[in-house]
């Protein structure tokens, strides 16, 4: 992964995971692959203001937000007199292609688990806080927690592969050290995950997002737009907080798979008339001269 595309995953990291509003930046990025990213990957600025607007995002907000992340290189723009086209760069449709991936794909199917865990230890000192983000950033993506300084788990070792490829790209090979295997009958597994992710954080917003959402109507195409964009924008945080633990490890009902059902089914329903709503602005802004 390019340092440009890092830094445009970095807006979807867990420290952009916390309660707050979504940045101009953060929202552009769910627009791009939930409605750019289908249709060639190209869109009129005059169309991503005003869907960025519907979300309340002011219009200069939203041109600085097309600008960084043009500047990121993530998209490329073409002027059509008065008007200017935007089009998905190389690594844009890659990023976003992964990004859908990882957002639909998530809690999407059970899983069985073999008893295996892939433990990591690598060292960066705290002087290294731009690598250490950039390592931090990637492993999380994976589902890794780090239960202390230096030390990544996760109960799943056909991610070895991918971790490798983390550890190649960042050049921390000389600093890493990996294995793979069940666990000894040693300690509390328990405490290591407790240590590792905030697994009740994570329950509560699964509660929150489920309360939220289910049995929510839409009365209108525009409202269907603004709450599907509002709820790929909320659950995609989840892939950086859930490791997604096989229910071994759990020690009572998860919530997650609930949330789950809850996401695909108002996508589902939101979807049509969402996609009517970005036709109209799209024509809209085609249309302007």
């Amino acid at each position: 992964m390019s340092p440009r595309r890092e830094a445009a995953a970095a807006d979807q990291a867990p420290e952009h995971a916390r309660d707050s509003a979504p940045s101009a930046r953060s929202l552009l990025l769910t627009v791009l692959g939930e409605f750019v990213h289908p249709r060639a990957g190209q869109v009129w600025t005059g169309t991503l203001v005003e869907a960025l607007g519907a979300l309340g995002v002011e219009a200069k907000s939203a041109r600085q937000a097309l600008a960084r992340t043009a500047a990121e290189g993530l998209l490329t723009s073409d002027r059509h007199g008065r008007r200017v086209r935007w089009a998905l760069t190389a690594d844009g449709e890659r990023l976003l292609a992964e990004g859908t991936e990882r957002i639909y794909g998530f809690m999407r199917e059970t899983h069985e688990w073999d008893g295996d865990w892939l433990v990591l230890t690598v060292g960066v000192p705290e002087t290294q806080r731009q690598l250490r983000h950039r390592l931090r950033t990637r492993l999380t993506w994976l589902g890794m927690g780090s239960p202390a300084p230096g030390v990544w788990v996760v109960p799943d070792a056909s991610k070895e592969g991918a971790v490798r490829d983390v550890v190649t790209e960042l050049d921390l090979g000389d600093r890493a050290f990996a294995w793979t295997g069940r666990a000894a009958r040693i300690g509390d597994p328990s405490k290591v995950i407790k240590a590792a992710w905030d697994l009740d954080d994570v329950e509560k917003r699964y509660l929150r997002f489920v309360d939220r959402f289910q049995g929510m109507r839409v009365d209108s195409d525009r409202a269907a737009f603004v709450q599907q964009v509002l709820l790929i924008q909320e659950w995609r945080r989840f892939p950086f907080l859930d490791p997604d633990l096989p229910v071994e490890l759990l020690d009572h009902d998860w919530p997650g798979p609930a949330a789950a059902a809850t996401f695909h089914d108002r996508r589902n329903r939101w979807h049509r008339r969402a996609q009517a709503e970005w036709e109209r602005m799209d024509e809209a802004a085609a249309s302007r001269t």
